[in-house]
């Protein structure tokens, strides 16, 4: 039997699905330092590592919980699509900083938000969609303008902008782009390809596969280990090469050491090239993080950067990134000295329920602690962290799940105020744990699907029956208190205040 999520790890699941529930364009909590969306701290990263780290929650910890998962997935895919998430690109896609300064002239303004390069957005919304019907067997982003991109102003612009795709054609158009460029990978920004915002391509090619039967993902990953091979995934000093210019085919290094590199890129590269990322992450690791008090661990900071005679203000995300890829690793030391330290000095918050760690640009406190935290890592890879369990991509990306789990009895839909840390289906039985939020909206309740007219079950708790299901009937044993009933093809189960574990089992 798993076990049960910590009030922390549900505090995370709670502050994602309130972020999701932001009316449009209110990105409160989630604005960093830097400016026009432009940065690794930006929306799109934090509402697809939102969903990422959903996915892996349900995969490997809650997988009798689709209706936990579900509608908040769908909501960060819906947020993702807004204007305000992609409309960099139209800008950053001419072109005109340090490494592709020579191509300003010749891109013009491009609306399309996944039309060419920009693999940094596109490979995001490709991988989210497919995660999506992948876990809940469904076709919802197969149809024709699912995922649909568009803008019209009445102040500027002229006509509507409209540029519908669905997860078949744009995993079809990023397959091509990265054909076209000898599988070496797309661009983010025109001309430079970094070898992490490739990575998400690869895994949504991987969930392509799994639901349409394909191969795709192994055709791209054997024709990335040789396009790369000439130019080699990692510097001189073992960290992760950060990118390629397209046009020079010049590997830029990692020449500041930033940790949000390595960290990046080997926590997405374990799901398919395990064993070249673990035998770099030792030595990776240990120049990465820095003792503090008492055990706690911490991450040195690059130095501030410059570019063109200007400093470079962006938010880096190196706390949350190592956190996140010791989870993947295992390395329960390091992410759980990093916690301890964000537990520590970085302000840990609730708000509505959910746990998070507020902005804060000062770098240090007046005893020299690092307290600088952006949203990326407050928000999301901080809980990503947490609720990740070993080799969580891996596991993904390599242990389909078998399709007769979908026959299972689950919670297929759960309400607002209920948290779910037990929701497993073993030995014939359903497990779950569940407690309800007081000051949060909703019925507090749950629906079990596939247990009505599948037989004869008991509910229990603590080896106690509750009450006995059989068709449409509902019988509850005498004094012992249970709020069960059947609605349509479902069980309803409405949850106390607090946890108590359910088994619903069959006898017959």
């Amino acid at each position: 039997m798993s076990t049960a999520l910590t009030d922390e790890q549900l505090g995370h699941l709670r502050h994602f699905d309130n972020l999701s529930r932001r009316q449009p364009n209110d990105w409160s909590l989630m604005q960093g330092k830097g400016a026009n969306q432009e940065d690794f701290g930006g929306y799109r990263f934090q509402l697809a590592y939102m969903a990422y780290a959903l996915a892996l929650t349900h995969r490997n910890r809650l997988p009798a919980a689709p209706g936990l998962f579900q509608p908040v997935i769908q909501r960060l895919i819906d947020k993702i699509l807004l204007p305000e998430v992609w409309m960099y690109w139209r800008d950053v896609g001419r072109g005109g900083s340090v490494f592709n300064a020579a191509l300003a002239g010749s891109l013009g303004e491009e609306w399309d938000p996944v039309a060419r390069d920009n693999i940094m957005y596109s490979a995001y919304v490709q991988s989210m969609a497919l995660l999506h019907d992948y876990l809940f067997d469904s076709d919802r982003y197969a149809s024709e303008g699912s995922l649909t991109f568009q803008y019209w102003s009445p102040f500027w612009g002229g006509e509507r902008k409209r540029f519908p795709y669905d997860r078949e054609k744009l995993n079809e158009h990023i397959y091509w782009q990265m054909v076209s460029n000898g599988y070496l990978g797309v661009a983010c920004e025109p001309n430079c390809v970094f070898q992490i915002c490739n990575q998400p391509a690869i895994l949504g090619f991987r969930l392509h596969d799994l639901i349409t039967g394909g191969s795709r993902a192994e055709e791209v990953v054997a024709g990335y280990e040789r396009a790369w091979r000439d130019f080699g995934r990692l510097d001189s000093n073992g960290h992760y090469n950060m990118m390629i210019l397209q046009d020079s085919r010049q590997v830029l290094p990692n020449a500041l050491n930033a940790p949000w590199v390595d960290a990046w890129c080997g926590a997405l590269m374990n799901m398919w090239n395990r064993g070249f990322v673990r035998s770099n992450y030792p030595h990776q690791i240990t120049k990465l993080v820095a003792v503090g008090p008492e055990g706690t661990l911490f991450v040195p900071s690059s130095p501030p950067e410059e570019m063109m005679g200007e400093p470079v203000v962006v938010d880096s995300c190196d706390f949350g990134w190592v956190a996140a890829w010791a989870s993947e690793m295992g390395d329960e030391n390091t992410s759980g000295g990093l916690l301890d330290h964000a537990d520590r000095f970085m302000n840990p918050s609730r708000r509505d329920g959910g746990l998070y760690y507020p902005r804060n640009d000062a770098l240090t406190d007046e005893r020299g602690n690092r307290t600088e935290i952006e949203p990326m890592s407050g928000n999301v890879l901080l809980g990503y962290a947490r609720l990740n369990v070993q080799d969580g991509l891996w596991t993904l990306f390599n242990e389909p799940w078998d399709r007769d789990r979908f026959r299972q009895p689950a919670l297929t839909a759960v309400d607002r105020d209920v948290d779910v840390s037990r929701a497993e289906f073993v030995d014939g039985s359903l497990r779950v744990r569940l407690r309800r939020v007081a000051g949060v909206p909703g019925d507090g309740t749950v629906a079990v699907s596939r247990v009505r007219g599948n037989g004869r079950w008991t509910v229990s708790t603590d080896d106690r029956v509750l009450a006995t299901i059989e068709d449409a009937a509902v019988s509850t044993e005498q004094h012992e208190p249970v709020d069960l009933w059947t609605d349509a093809a479902d069980v309803i189960l409405r949850s106390p205040y607090q946890h108590q574990e359910f088994t619903f089992k069959r006898v017959s």
